[in-house]
């Protein structure tokens, strides 16, 4: 969906050589977008849900990426399991947005799962990203706006500095909707907001910046 695309084009600056791992990776569409959008040589997705792992796996060999994206189907709270402290350099994520008590839940287990926070919440999405994270690594987070007090505080908590905040608005005259989050273990405190990015134009088609995101002008 577009929350993945817009992620992989706010971290498409990760540098070179960097380890990434992609917390809760769904089907695998941000480690394939990043795959194209960055020189990166390798990178991890962890997906709790056998069913959604296998068909991520089927998705990178499908791009032919199998060199390049590793798909791991495993507890993402299990990880300090897998990985020593440390390990990697940025940690990418779309954790699940509602809280588990709140909001319409979808009769689909699968999509329950992705959307509520039922087999892990916010929290556990960036205690692990602190842990698996080096000394000044990156860590990029698509959420929702009405969670952000909860993101502030919790980035705080384990030593991650939030340093680039960016808004998305559906179009100029609603509220955002989505929201970007850079932020940097034991990062220095300065937090700088980059301009709204609009998605639809008074027209209703894509706005110029976005269609240059999707590699369309």
């Amino acid at each position: 969906g577009m929350d993945a695309v817009l992620l992989s084009d706010f971290s498409k600056n990760i540098k070179k050589g960097s380890k990434v791992i992609d917390l809760g990776t769904g089907t695998g569409i941000l480690p394939i977008l990043l795959s194209q959008k960055t020189n990166l040589e390798h990178i991890v997705g962890v997906e709790i849900q056998e069913e959604i792992a296998e068909m991520a796996k089927r998705s990178v060999t499908l791009n032919d990426l199998d060199n390049k994206i590793e798909i791991l189907n495993t507890d993402l709270k299990e990880l300090h399991n897998l990985y020593e402290k440390g390990t990697f350099n940025v940690v990418v994520m779309n954790p699940p947005y509602k809280k588990n008590e709140t909001g319409a839940k979808n009769e689909n287990i699968l999509k329950l799962i992705s959307r509520h926070e039922i087999k892990a919440n916010l929290e556990d999405f960036i205690k692990q990203a602190s842990y698996l994270l080096i000394d000044k690594g990156e860590v990029y987070i698509v959420h929702r706006p009405e969670r952000l007090v909860d993101l502030m505080e919790l980035l705080r908590k384990y030593k991650l500095e939030p340093k680039i905040l960016r808004f998305v608005q559906p179009n100029i005259n609603k509220a955002a909707n989505i929201v970007l989050i850079k932020a940097v273990k034991n990062g220095k405190q300065f937090l700088k907001l980059q301009n709204n990015l609009i998605i639809y134009d008074d027209n209703g088609n894509y706005t110029d910046e976005v269609l240059m995101i999707y590699n369309k002008k």
